[in-house]
């Protein structure tokens, strides 16, 4: 696992971009909290996410626990979150501290991708579009927990559903850098 972050170690991940662009020292080399730190203001926020989550940065357990985070902070944004979004949560959190079998967790995953149908379809019926999307990122964050490989997928849903709720996205993608930077101590 890298503990570390350069030019040479960022290229491997195939970026869209040239990390030259932002970084111009090709010999830095910097622990991922002093980088994170150095470069938030200067690289978007939603590539020192990309960048971080994956298992060369993160531990299978720490990427679970982040996208339990990030569905946490998603299901905030809805008035009365459906029980079983939130059951998936706390199950994919006793998952990753092997409090959860795998049983449960599927389990809890197939009874949160339920109420997400009905929260949606509620939405919709009511001809409020964004409530209705909100409860669908709430659903893909939520669903993500189950998966570690796909917390991407939870990091991108909490941020949906911050737009959708009108909530000030920079302020949710701060917060997740601010999350991330907690597994780095």
């Amino acid at each position: 696992m890298h503990t570390v972050i350069s030019n040479s170690i960022i290229r491997q991940f195939d970026p869209c971009y040239d990390p030259s662009k932002f970084i111009t020292d090709e010999n830095e080399e910097l622990t991922v909290k002093q980088w994170i730190e150095k470069y938030r203001k200067v690289i978007p926020a939603k590539d020192i996410i990309w960048l971080l989550l994956r298992k060369e940065f993160l531990s299978e357990k720490d990427l679970r626990l982040f996208a339990v985070w990030c569905a946490r902070e998603t299901l905030k944004l809805i008035v009365n979150p459906d029980e079983r979004s939130v059951n998936a949560c706390n199950v994919a959190e006793k998952y990753a501290n092997g409090e959860a079998t795998q049983e449960e967790l599927l389990s809890a995953r197939d009874a949160a991708n339920d109420g997400t149908y009905v929260a949606y379809y509620a939405a919709l019926s009511a001809a409020n579009i964004g409530h209705a999307y909100v409860a669908y990122a709430a659903f893909h964050a939520a669903y993500s927990t189950v998966h570690a490989s796909d917390v991407n997928v939870a990091a991108r849903a909490a941020t949906s559903a911050a737009s959708y709720a009108d909530a000030d996205v920079d302020v949710a993608d701060a917060a997740q850098i601010n999350q991330l930077l907690s597994y780095f101590e």
